[in-house]
């Protein structure tokens, strides 16, 4: 009886390794950073072999912590930053260049061309109705394009069937496998801005528009399938499920019915609902996109989708850049030290600004500074900065919806951090649920994995081994929160399209 499910979570900032047994209880984890490389203003890369060197590094390192046997390990899930896009050569298994991360900005002036080109043509919601995204250089679309046209030779290459394309757990699927498979799931495809949501195809309009040759592109199939194997010390181990790093959360924190969200506060935050077998089209700037989903389910399900892209990377920010902190855990501590901001907003718009305003122009701003500003209004003000983001988030799907969250499941890095969800639950005015595993991520992608290697029977038997998480209550009298909110739009006014 295989008794184990090992997750590979592989991060924008760090990959890691998780081992999780049959109760779903976390027997070890490793973790290690890679470089992040910012070659100009607004560009952001990784080294894709660096990647996957840290990935096996970490599932290595996590087998031999926790002296298993690897005959034991039932399957392998894969859970990964999303967007983030490389391409590399079928034959060398070299990347043609860096992976361009989800935060780039460099493809804007190709997005706007994308547009303008659909609006001409009279059909400007081309693009949300067909992908359930907005134009952005956030997905992966133009980021390919971008790749081929500026690597020399590539596009050559490409036409010629040399070169392919993946997302992050594509990449990883291709190099475990030894070549052997070139596939994605649709959670993963769905982030792309080249795939049709509703027919679950590769959509050949944008194709053409983009000028991608359809022939680097991976197959796709639902997130828990038997994607191929890994061999580890002579033993093949099923790789089962692959997801999106915010599917699997929706997943891990079991949000299988129509209704239920969570949130994660990692590099990003990123507020997902499930909406069932339908696709919800936003009229507040959200993106629908495919949930997490099995072999053998009857269709599809989608999710409402809101993006802030910078969460806990502002704390990072706050001790990498500007030496504020020593440890992004200091933050909660000084953000106590006084009683509020002093009047003082960050508004994090370092690499433009997600939902709902989705302006790839917008750029960060401090505010409100006099001179009694201390160091401890500014980390509150960035502490209270995520949450002020993710109250825009929860106002639009609520718009969207017709109605009140009733209560929202949180996880990731950041959301250990209690002064942050305290002043998050008074902000939104809702009951917040921390989950008492804050892995969520991985244990998605363990659990898809895991259904479909028979370790578990089904998405009931998971609810099962749900433990309950700490709750939230907001405390915060209404005068008070709205005035808050009030300033913080004000700031953000000032942010909006200031790059040129």
């Amino acid at each position: 009886m295989k008794k184990y499910v090992l997750a590979l979570d592989q991060g924008t900032t760090s990959s890691r390794a998780i081992l999780f047994d049959s109760g779903q209880r976390i027997l070890g984890q490793a973790q290690k950073e890679f470089a992040q490389h910012y070659p100009r203003e607004g560009w952001v890369e990784h080294d894709p072999l660096e990647i996957y060197a840290s990935i096996t590094a970490v599932m290595m390192e996590v087998i031999a912590q926790c002296d298993v046997a690897v005959s034991d390990i039932a399957a392998i899930g894969i859970t990964n930053q999303r967007e983030t896009t490389v391409l590399w050569d079928r034959h060398t298994g070299r990347p043609v260049y860096n992976a361009i991360v989800w935060q780039c900005r460099r493809t804007a002036r190709i997005v706007d061309g994308l547009r303008s080109s659909f609006e001409a043509e009279g059909r400007g919601g081309y693009i949300r109705e067909t992908t359930g995204l907005v134009p952005d250089a956030y997905f992966s679309a133009t980021k390919i394009a971008w790749i081929l046209d500026n690597v020399e030779g590539c596009r050559r290459a490409a036409e010629a069937g040399d070169v392919l394309f993946g997302t992050v757990d594509t990449w990883l699927l291709w190099k475990l496998t030894g070549g052997a498979v070139h596939a994605t799931d649709y959670t993963n495809a769905s982030r792309t801005m080249l795939f049709n949501i509703h027919s679950l195809q590769w959509d050949d309009t944008l194709l053409s528009k983009l000028d991608i040759p359809r022939a680097i592109l991976p197959q796709v199939f639902p997130s828990s399938h038997l994607y191929g194997a890994v061999n580890i010390q002579g033993t093949e181990i099923p790789i089962a499920g692959i997801a999106g790093d915010q599917q699997a959360a929706l997943f891990g924190q079991c949000c299988f019915e129509k209704g239920e969200a969570k949130n994660t506060y990692g590099t990003g935050c990123f507020l997902l609902m499930n909406t069932g077998a339908a696709a919800c089209a936003s009229a507040n700037g959200l993106l629908t996109t495919i949930a997490a989903g099995a072999d053998g389910d009857r269709g599809v399900q989608y999710a409402l989708e809101g993006s802030v892209f910078a969460g806990g990377s502002v704390i990072q920010w706050l001790r990498d850049e500007l030496r504020l902190i020593t440890e992004a855990s200091d933050s909660e501590y000084f953000a106590q030290k006084v009683a509020d901001s002093g009047g003082v907003y960050l508004v994090p718009a370092f690499t433009g600004l997600g939902s709902p305003y989705w302006d790839m122009r917008a750029r960060g701003i401090l505010i409100g500074i006099t001179r009694g500003t201390k160091r401890c209004h500014i980390v509150r003000a960035a502490e209270e900065a995520i949450a002020y983001q993710c109250w825009d988030l929860i106002r639009a799907m609520e718009k969207d919806v017709g109605g009140p969250l009733k209560r929202l499941r949180v996880d990731g890095g950041a959301a250990r951090d209690s002064f942050l969800l305290q002043f998050q639950a008074d902000i939104i005015n809702r009951v917040i649920t921390r989950s008492a595993v804050n892995e969520t991520t991985a244990l998605g992608a363990a659990s898809l994995a895991g259904l479909r290697a028979g370790l578990w029977k089904d998405r009931e038997a998971l609810l099962g081994m749900s433990p309950p998480g700490t709750d939230f209550v907001p405390a915060m009298e209404d005068s008070r929160r709205e005035a808050l909110l009030a300033g913080w739009h004000r700031a953000v006014s000032r942010s909006l399209a200031w790059a040129e």
